[in-house]
């Protein structure tokens, strides 16, 4: 299926989305981008679906070509202090802070967002596989999140995050009952380590 590249056609859109709700440990990241009216790539889909080599090589393309791009991530502390949800919109609304170009529409991966500045907001349920500005955004926060999660595996091996990036796998999971949980560890959700 081809991405669209814009929603409206004459707005400046900024798509958002974010990385990491799932996870046990380690920060939810965002990203929000604005694309270029001549930004052409048909590698980019939604991250889930590209290989760990394609997401990265697709990474730096992005970045050089976009008008504007911008990358945040909350702590496991805020996440369990405000909730999931609430930690990943206010993700969305710090990367939408760091552009220097103003969206006029924001384009917002699934179903649920705060609104932010006045600006016009729509929501796109699976929209990191409809929408080029989403499924970049998917990308690039996924690359950030996978980097930082393989730094913090070489802090704790034992959970094997350079693999399942805080995911519940087995590994996981059984890391979690013979060591418990780590600093980086949500403790607002069941990690079944008792």
């Amino acid at each position: 299926m081809t991405l669209i590249k814009s929603w409206s056609n004459q707005y400046i859109e900024a798509g958002c989305d974010e990385v990491g709700r799932g996870c046990l440990c380690g920060p939810v990241v965002a990203a929000a981008v604005i694309l270029d009216a001549n930004f052409d790539q048909k590698l980019i889909n939604d991250s889930k679906k590209l290989s760990f080599k394609t997401r990265l090589e697709l990474d730096s393309y992005i970045k050089d070509n976009v008008i504007d791009f911008g990358i945040a991530e909350l702590s496991p502390e805020f996440i369990d202090q405000h909730n999931i949800l609430n930690a990943s919109i206010h993700a969305m609304h710090r990367a939408l802070d760091q552009l220097k170009t103003r969206p006029e529409l924001i384009l917002v991966d699934g179903n649920k967002f705060h609104p932010y500045n006045y600006i016009p907001h729509q929501c796109v349920i699976k929209g990191d596989s409809k929408i080029l500005s989403i499924a970049a955004a998917s990308i690039l926060a996924k690359n950030y999140r996978d980097q930082l999660m393989i730094q913090l595996h070489e802090e704790f091996p034992e959970y094997g995050w350079n693999k399942n990036m805080g995911y519940a796998t087995k590994t996981h999971r059984e890391a979690l009952k013979k060591y418990g949980p780590t600093k980086y560890h949500r403790k607002s959700f069941r990690l079944e380590y008792d």
